[in-house]
């Protein structure tokens, strides 16, 4: 079953999608113009593509731990069979403009930092960022923010290229646990104004503006899997951002 199918077409920009699926049997589908990621949420599940297959462990649920993945190419056809019933999986694309190989990704290969302090303490999950996973335009993370903490902090924005390395990303934030809060408004690139309520299933989509904060409920650790993709590719795709400036010094005070 299929919860979520976003694309660049149903979005509304260029590059960035994200499909969520539970299997209770098997999924088949093709990537067409678009490069992947086979990410399980909760269980595990057997990858084909081609001429690969790929067992991927999973995990009991996102905020038990870091998980194994699959890169699926462009113009691929997959089919995905649940080892687990059932499984859920998140499956990150963007528009892929170079055919790079089918490879896998074993869950202790991804860097996991702790970033912030004090109450904007959280743990980034780097899966597939530009110095740790090559694609074409994909970039993967994953954040768990304890209860009562804030992520995202400070609000920062990727939506221009600027002279600072900031390069226009879309993105997408794909939640689990909570209840929590998102926060997401306006900058020069262009109007929005969200403030959302947000817990498992639920998306918001982020063409441009300043992001942040993500506030978990005190008692309520929150999981987001973020997609990123813009116009910059291969090697020269990057996570540069901009702080809002009235809250950048923030920062600062973090220290070593």
């Amino acid at each position: 079953m299929t919860d979520h199918d976003i694309t660049p077409e149903t979005a509304g920009w260029h590059y960035a999608g994200l499909r969520t699926v539970t299997l209770a049997g098997p999924h088949h589908f093709t990537t067409a113009a678009d490069e992947a990621l086979i990410l399980p949420l909760s269980g595990s599940c057997v990858v084909h593509c081609g001429p690969h297959t790929q067992t991927l462990t999973g995990r009991p649920d996102p905020l038990s731990g870091p998980t194994d993945f699959a890169y699926i190419p462009r113009d691929s056809t997959v089919t995905l069979i649940p080892t687990t019933t059932p499984s859920r999986l998140a499956i990150p694309t963007a528009r892929a403009e170079a055919l790079l190989p089918f490879r896998y990704s074993p869950c202790e290969a991804a860097p996991i930092e702790t970033r912030g302090a004090g109450t904007a303490t959280r743990t980034i999950r780097n899966l597939c960022v530009p110095e740790t996973f090559e694609t074409d335009r994909l970039m993967v993370v994953e954040v768990l923010t304890p209860g009562g903490n804030w992520s995202s902090w400070p609000p920062h924005k990727h939506d221009e290229h600027t002279e600072s390395g900031e390069t226009p990303k879309e993105e997408i934030y794909y939640y689990e646990g909570g209840p929590a809060y998102q926060r997401v408004y306006s900058s020069a690139a262009g109007e929005i104004d969200i403030l959302r309520e947000v817990g498992t299933g639920d998306v918001v989509l982020i063409p441009h503006g300043y992001h942040g904060p993500t506030m978990a409920m005190p008692g309520y650790d929150l999981y987001y899997l973020n997609v990123l993709a813009g116009p910059d590719r291969g090697p020269g795709r990057s996570m540069a951002y901009s702080d809002d400036p009235r809250h950048a010094w923030v920062r600062g005070t973090w220290g070593a």
